[in-house]
């Protein structure tokens, strides 16, 4: 509870009921399909531990994109296809 509190509630205006069930839908989602958790050793908790990179010729193509979700409140970052 307290992520929920310092990482969205306490950055974000709630304008009304609906605008809150919105918010919370969206963090649920974020919450449990892409922040890492310590532990689950940086995985989140419905979606699988990625593949550790050793070939140090992918580390140096890496492709990172960020999506904004909620106006910019919270990150998520992936690999580029």
């Amino acid at each position: 509870m307290l992520s929920l509190r310092r990482e969205l509630l306490d950055r974000t205006l709630i304008w009304h009921g609906h605008h809150l069930r919105h918010v919370l839908s969206e963090y649920e989602l974020f919450y449990n399909e892409h922040r890492t958790h310590r532990s689950l050793q940086v995985a989140a908790p419905l979606r699988a531990l990625p593949e550790t990179i050793t070939d140090p010729r992918q580390i140096t193509r890496l492709d990172i994109r960020r999506r904004d979700r909620l106006g910019g409140v919270i990150h998520e970052y992936q690999h580029a296809a």
